[in-house]
């Protein structure tokens, strides 16, 4: 397996088997993936809901069952990956787009809810800052933001141990070498991560409060913030 030369054409070749493919190799996905409908705050009917780098739409299937009358905008650079979008959820007020999260255009308290899962690692330190600003100004007053995703500064000391862990979960999926070995090359090439300490300081900076965390299972973390 080869990695693909930037982001948007990684996606789609991995569009061909995402779900399971995610399962094998992330641990604590489907618990992380299904958290976000199932923790929100009591009263919490948003009526316009942003879906970032949503892949084939798994964060906003466990939405919809929940908020079938609201507004998604499902954005994510990959064609192939909002192409199963469109006709998973043909039947819903859907809107999809193409674009990469420094492209998008996220205007100014337009949301009531703002997901991302295991997407905003594709981003580096300051591009997570201007983002977590974007975010921030989009929603409506009292919006909430949702966020599961790996997170880890690559050059801390447990990094190593986090490669460990990982690798043993993936290899007890997948017992031959290739598949992680392409996944370590895909993370060297396009994974950022940092720290979850890190993220909730630069979102206070920007107005965040009132977090809540999730699940937060060895780096692999789900988090709440409201704008306040």
């Amino acid at each position: 397996m080869k990695i693909s030369d930037n982001i948007a054409s990684e996606f789609n070749e991995f569009s061909k088997d995402y779900t399971n493919d995610m399962v094998k190799c992330v641990p604590y996905y489907i618990a992380l993936i299904s958290s976000f409908a199932k923790n929100l705050p009591p009263d919490f009917q948003p009526l316009t809901i942003l879906d970032l780098g949503c892949g084939n739409g798994n964060v906003t299937d466990q939405l919809l069952p929940s908020f079938p009358k609201s507004e998604y905008t499902l954005v994510d650079a990959s064609d192939e990956m909002l192409n199963l979008c469109k006709s998973r959820f043909k039947d819903f007020n859907i809107n999809c787009v193409t674009s990469y999260f420094k492209d998008f255009e996220f205007g100014k308290n337009q949301y009531d809810f703002i997901v991302a899962g295991f997407s905003l690692h594709h981003c580096n330190s300051e591009e997570k800052k201007e983002l977590f600003k974007k975010i921030y100004a989009a929603l409506k007053p009292n919006g909430l933001f949702s966020c599961s995703d790996l997170m880890i500064d690559k050059k801390s000391t447990e990094h190593a141990v986090l490669l460990e862990q990982w690798k043993g979960f993936v290899l007890s999926n997948y017992p031959t070498q290739e598949k992680w070995e392409w996944l370590m090359e895909h993370y060297s090439e396009f994974d950022k991560p940092d720290s979850f300490p890190n993220q909730k300081k630069w979102l206070e900076q920007v107005g965040f409060s009132s977090f809540n965390t999730i699940i937060n299972e060895t780096y692999w973390v789900h988090f709440q913030v409201i704008k306040s």
